[in-house]
């Protein structure tokens, strides 16, 4: 009796516990939880942390749920650096505003900003105590866009890498990631590379032939090309490098229709050939009578001309005919160049070949022989030393070390087998293709110290530290000052490491930060593959798509030139225009091909016509890559913003997703209102009630960038929200709730760097450092240049941790 009288006591007292956890879990009642987390503090928590978990994350993350594969209820009472990986986690979403979800009860400002302190501090104590640099690959190879400028400062030899090596995968969003392996193809690619090379450095005799350069259908060419004389219009500026001293032959065909007629040919016509800028030729185009024999009408554009060995610009273009301004009621298309739609008014350039090189005069005196022959022999007995001498200086620079007579042993075999038949030069670009197939050029290697006991954490060699400097900001190899420096293993003191990194920013190789980096954390890449659908976007030619990719390129640059605060980036009241943008865009006054810094008007207001364009937000290259080709996509809008800016993307939807519905029935629904029909499923509700609302205020934009207030006859609906719960209208409540939190976007834009300068993507124990370098460039205002020093100098770029 006593028993049963216990057990039903027991009972009793469980189901009480199982009702009050239940009320504390759905937020009932807010005094409880506070009252046991009191009753009972955690030994090796922290209260406040306990405090949160029990009232506010419990119910999903549990051991039942495990919402976000996060049990924080079981671990919310143990040591948080015993769990730092899901801590950090959790960091990154308080941090972002991003947990509890907006539609759940969530905890005041202060606090969100306590627990934060409190999990951070713990974090990076342990840290501190016991840094964890993670570790790089041992082998990575050099990619497209490293290989090109290796060969530049190596050589002084502008290479075009894209027609040689295959394109490199993406990895963490950047090309210099999965780069550890080489194919057997791949080598016969740089086999066949490092030849061709070769013989254009050195100059060696070529057999006649020919590059044929094409230029873009899609290309307008009704107006001034940038770098061509004033007063012509179209054709193209081509760089060149011409191998030997010699005759060219230059032949220029025009652009034909389907029905194989020259497009635009109206009238008479003065085609240009220039060299570096010189006219050199001039042609007369006409059309043929009758309108007939148009294969006659190009045959005679063709010059043979003497050329000096090296690089040179090669420019065709027509003398531009004057023209009348036409009254319109409507302001005509700027992109001509599709027959049925929008034809060519003009004639317009589509291929130029150059052949040869004829009637050879010898290797002449370009920049690359003078980098190459840095001695040179006085008879036969010097040739092997000269040799030595060349191959040894080149080796230094492409093997990025100091270099032994071993790794000149093979370089050295190669010129003595070939100078035994042919010349001296020959010899050397035998030495030269050796070097540029060698692992030790192709391969940045890391290897552990010997004897380095397992998982144990090392400084990097100086050496190793500066092939990772210069390929983080010049993604290319080092120049001899900092080689040097490297030798002489000063380059690891803070202050010789930090004075390296700002005098390389202020380098023009620096620019490589612009196309590399930038190009592909913004997307700018894409542009090459996007083309909208052209009955409904009838203006958009290659010129636009250019003019989109230069105006944000000049943007970033402008930020890491300047040295300017990094929250530019978000508003700014300056970009770059020229003619063909500033009418995409609206703008008046801007006239020209030429790109020029235009300080927006404080007058121009979202809501009329033009609006302000300052902030990667409202530029075209961002919102067009963000679009699909016939509409625009709240959806991918949103999905970059909070993986490129907030640094919290959502997951991969699950394969048994079902895509957004595009039929009959849901096309006669708005955007809006098709991906209100999405979210009502749940499993995708997760996620775009994140994406979506961010994407919402974007909606004043069209798939080309274009503002618009207006859509099929109706006002457009800009209302959208922040994934921390903030409410707005249009783009600029997006900016001001990333500028808000300024820790947060310069955090990503901290991860985005480490990611790309280290080619491994960003873990859970990198948080601390990523919070150093954040904290400390607060304090500098976040200028671009603290944020990179601090990188470099921070653990993970200067230390490794072994096998």
């Amino acid at each position: 009796m006593h028993q049963q009288a216990a057990f039903v006591v027991r009972e009793d007292i469980v189901k009480r516990r199982f009702l009050t956890i239940l009320w504390i879990r759905c937020g009932f009642f807010l005094l409880a939880p506070i009252a046991l987390v009191n009753a009972q503090p955690a030994a090796k928590g922290l209260s406040s942390v306990h405090t949160l978990v029990d009232q506010y994350c419990a119910g999903c993350h549990n051991s039942d749920k495990k919402k976000g594969d996060l049990d924080l209820e079981s671990i919310s009472n143990d040591e948080i650096t015993g769990h730092s990986d899901s801590w950090e986690k959790v960091v990154r979403r308080l941090r972002a505003r991003q947990m509890p979800p907006a539609d759940k009860k969530r905890p005041g400002e202060g606090a969100y900003k306590a627990v934060l302190a409190d999990l951070e501090g713990a974090l990076d104590k342990d840290y501190t105590r016991r840094p964890n640099p993670g570790r790089t690959e041992t082998f990575r190879r050099l990619n497209r866009t490293e290989y090109q400028n290796a060969i530049r400062d190596l050589l002084a030899v502008e290479i075009d890498a894209i027609t040689l090596l295959p394109k490199d995968d993406a990895g963490h969003g950047f090309d210099n990631v999965t780069v550890g392996n080489l194919s057997p193809t791949l080598l016969d690619r740089y086999i066949s590379a490092a030849q061709k090379i070769s013989r254009l450095a050195v100059g060696a005799p070529h057999r006649a032939g020919g590059d044929t350069i094409r230029i873009r259908p899609d290309i307008t060419q009704e107006e001034h090309v940038e770098g061509l004389p004033l007063g012509t219009r179209g054709g193209a500026l081509i760089e060149y490098t011409f191998p030997q001293n010699a005759e060219y032959e230059i032949q220029i065909r025009l652009t034909r229709d389907r029905n194989e007629e020259i497009e635009g040919l109206k009238e008479s016509h003065e085609l240009e050939l220039l060299l570096d800028r010189e006219q050199i030729r001039s042609f007369n185009v006409t059309p043929p009578k009758g309108h007939k024999n148009f294969e006659l009408v190009d045959q005679h554009l063709k010059a043979r001309i003497p050329v000096s060995a090296g690089p040179h610009q090669l420019g065709i273009t027509f003398l531009k005919n004057p023209s009348e301004l036409l009254e319109t009621k409507r302001q005509p298309y700027n992109s001509h160049f599709n027959m049925h739609r929008h034809p060519r008014l003009t004639p317009a350039i589509y291929q130029v070949s150059i052949n040869g090189p004829y009637d050879v005069k010898g290797p002449g005196d370009t920049p690359s022989r003078r980098r190459i022959f840095v001695a040179k022999p006085q008879g036969a007995k010097d040739e092997e030393k000269c040799a030595k001498q060349i191959l040894a200086a080149l080796a230094r620079r492409a093997y990025r070390r100091p270099v032994t007579d071993a790794d000149l042993e093979r370089p050295l075999a190669l010129f003595g087998k070939t100078r035994a038949g042919e010349s001296f030069d020959a010899g050397i670009e035998a030495g030269l293709s050796a070097i540029l197939v060698s692992p030790n050029f192709l391969f940045r290697v890391e290897q552990d110290p010997e004897g380095a006991a397992a998982n144990s954490i090392y400084r990097i060699s100086d050496i190793d530290l500066a092939s990772r400097l210069s390929f983080f900001l010049w993604s290319s190899i080092p120049d001899d000052e900092l080689l040097d420096l490297a030798v002489a293993k000063k380059l690891s003191k803070p202050a010789v490491l930090e004075k390296q990194a700002r005098r390389m920013l202020a380098d023009p190789r620096a620019r490589s930060l612009v196309s590399s980096f930038a190009g592909q954390w913004l997307y700018l890449r894409n542009l090459e593959a996007f083309t909208p659908d052209l009955r409904l976007f009838p203006d958009f030619d290659d010129n636009l798509r250019q003019a989109f990719r230069s105006e944000t390129e000049l943007f970033f640059e402008s930020i890491l030139r300047e040295d300017r605060n990094v929250l530019d980036l978000l508003k700014a009241d300056y970009t770059f225009l020229n003619e063909r943008l500033a009418k995409h865009y609206g703008i008046p006054n801007v006239y020209g091909s030429r790109f020029r810094r235009i300080s927006l008007s404080k007058s121009e207001e979202q809501g009329s016509e033009i609006c302000p364009r300052g902030g990667l937000l409202r530029q075209g290259s961002i919102l067009t890559v963000t679009s699909y080709a016939n509409r625009t996509s709240p959806v991918l809008r949103g999905h970059w913003v909070m993986a490129n800016l907030l640094g919290t993307p959502p997951p991969p939807p699950l394969p048994n997703v079902p895509a957004l519905k595009d039929n009959t029935v849901s096309a006669t629904l708005s955007g809006r209102e098709r991906l209100a029909e999405h979210r009502a499923n749940t499993v995708c509700a997760s996620c775009h009630n994140l994406m979506d609302p961010v994407g919402f205020a974007l909606e004043n934009f069209d798939a080309v960038g274009r503002w618009r207030g207006m859509e099929e006859g109706k006002p457009v609906d800009a209302s959208g929200g922040l994934p921390d719960g903030r409410k707005f209208v249009g783009v600029s409540g997006v900016e001001d709730g990333l500028l808000n939190q300024p820790e947060v976007f310069a955090g990503t834009l901290t991860e985005k760097l480490l990611t790309f300068a280290l080619g491994r993507g960003v873990e859970p124990y990198d948080g601390p450092v990523v919070r150093k370098i954040v904290r400390d460039a607060k304090a500098a205002d976040y200028r671009l240049s603290s944020i990179i020093v601090g990188l470099v100098q921070s653990p993970p770029f200067t230390m490794r941790k072994a096998l």
